[in-house]
């Protein structure tokens, strides 16, 4: 099976011409000359970027996310190519209305008419995995009601083992490729792709954001109705925005633009770095703004999730980058183990400043991200650094954040715009403050925990009868503590006894006076 998907692919690769994309290069051109001469029988009326849009959907979901993610990088493919791609992000062909209508009967087990006041057959978004229908509920609410694509289960599941195959030859064939460790790279990426074909996981995801952005200052996040979900369909508020890539109406709007991407920036942050819990499908086609000009979130299945390890790492290295501190960029790398101990910081810190220090002081439009990722990618690669696989999609929000900045903005400092947020943040993990929310947190464990230390430490001692000098000495520790006690107790009455003697005499004193 694998085998006939890899003919599928290069099939379609020939078929749509898309050897124009990979042999352009003038290193190359012998060899697209030597393609087209033995694929002559073929004849485009279509321009290039549309070819390669219907190859990506003719090769299903994986591709189609793939080209969602090009076309936000502006900056790194021809506007053409990231103008058609853009209509992958909600205008992939949909599957008919009357099918998406029989598949919510069954999943209901009864007519549609009985369980929506209204439902509209015709899809107003369609992606690789899903599709959007608006409805009406009985009560009246307005709703968006999002449906599976039938079958889309084993096509994800064909693409996902033939990325294993393909992982495995690349860590087998290329030694080096290890470091990238490409086989958990795609395990990550088929642990949120399977989170995605849940819906029921993409419901509890936006409630959980919901939550997290009760305020509604910057970000509304849609009510999630449980009633009618299920892990095959969700129903959620309908939302009513005008999406992010029409900058030109929301600036009729009176939306104020270089405001929305600096919102967009502290969004970012605050999903990463207060929550541990952010979106990490932020292309235009899932973000609208409402006409106050608050950002309005939609298609939850995708969520990246950091723990408090990886939030400090990656706090520091922000704050440090922003300060220019390399050195201490080089030493957090060392410290969390993703590069080899005996590395020398300083060697690694010029490594860094090289790739670093040339985009300071620069507006966004003037910054690549892509090509500073690229090369950090081969400063890494000269270190032996390891590529950790939990933080593959924080990288890519990142890359979309930039290129939503950058289509907002192009004059937005992402630098200045983060710096106080992370030092605020900073502050409040391992300052005064820090130290107090931690006593909240876990001061109530503390109490409870605190008198089964004995137990729990005798216990550990019982199961490990071979440390007999271990044993031994906490013996010894425990008798010093019970006689420490007993002066302590001694001492104690003395010093009762003292002060009562003290309080007769003076009480005698004064009767005496």
């Amino acid at each position: 099976m694998r085998v006939l998907r890899l003919f599928k692919i290069l099939s379609v690769f020939v078929t749509y011409g898309l050897d124009e994309f990979v042999f352009s290069h003038p290193r190359t051109v012998a060899v697209l000359s030597i393609s087209r001469g033995l694929f002559f029988w073929r004849r485009f009326n279509a321009p290039r970027a549309i070819r390669l849009r219907l190859a990506l959907e003719k090769l299903g979901p994986i591709f189609v996310k793939f080209g969602q993610a090009l076309s936000t990088r502006r900056d790194l493919i021809p506007l053409d190519i990231a103008d058609e791609l853009a209509r992958l992000q909600d205008q992939v062909p949909p599957f008919p209305g009357e099918e998406a209508q029989k598949m919510l009967e069954v999943i209901y087990g009864r007519p549609l008419t009985e369980v929506f006041a209204a439902f509209d057959r015709t899809p107003v978004a369609s992606a690789s995995v899903a599709q959007v229908h608006f409805a009406v509920l009985k009560d009246g609410q307005e709703a968006a009601v999002k449906i599976l694509r039938p079958n889309v289960e084993k096509a994800i599941a064909r693409d996902v083992a033939l990325l294993y195959t393909l992982a495995r030859i690349l860590e087998r064939s290329i030694p080096e490729s290890r470091r990238l460790r490409p086989v958990e790279v795609v395990a990550e990426f088929e642990k949120h792709l399977q989170d995605e074909m849940d819906l029921m996981v993409e419901a509890s995801n936006a409630s959980q954001l919901r939550r997290n952005f009760s305020d509604k200052r910057l970000l509304i996040i849609p009510e999630v109705f449980w009633d009618y979900c299920d892990t095959r369909v969700m129903v959620m508020e309908r939302m009513k925005g005008t999406p992010i890539s029409q900058v030109d109406l929301l600036r009729t709007k009176g939306v104020d633009i270089p405001k929305l991407a600096r919102d967009g920036v502290e969004i970012f942050f605050t999903q990463v770095f207060r929550d541990g819990f952010f979106h990490a499908d932020m292309h235009p086609g899932n973000i609208q703004v409402a006409d106050d000009g608050r950002y309005i979130g939609l298609d939850f299945g995708i969520i990246g999730t950091l723990n408090d390890t990886d939030k400090n790492y990656l706090a520091q290295n922000f704050l440090a980058f922003f300060r220019r501190d390399y050195h201490r960029v080089a030493v957090a790398h060392i410290e969390a183990g993703w590069i080899p101990p005996d590395t020398r910081a300083d060697e690694f810190e010029s490594a860094i400043r090289a790739v670093c220090e040339p985009i300071f002081d620069k507006p966004l439009r003037e910054i690549s991200f892509g090509k500073v990722l690229l090369r950090l990618f081969q400063v890494s690669r000269r270190f032996n650094m390891e590529i950790q696989p939990q933080l593959v999609m924080l990288q890519k929000t990142l890359l979309n954040v930039e290129g939503l900045g950058r289509d907002l903005d192009p004059e937005l400092d992402l630098w200045k715009t983060a710096k106080p947020f992370l030092e605020r943040w900073m502050s409040e993990q391992v300052g005064w403050r820090g130290l107090v929310r931690a006593l909240r947190q876990e001061g109530g464990q503390w109490v409870t925990r605190v008198p089964e230390l004995p137990r729990l430490f005798h216990r550990a001692l019982s199961v490990l009868p071979e440390h007999n000098a271990l044993r031994q000495e906490v013996q010894r520790l425990q008798q010093q503590q019970r006689s420490l006690q007993r002066w302590l107790t001694f001492v104690l009455v003395l010093l009762g006894v003292l002060t009562g003697v003290a309080f007769a005499l003076m009480f005698l004193f004064l009767q005496g006076g």
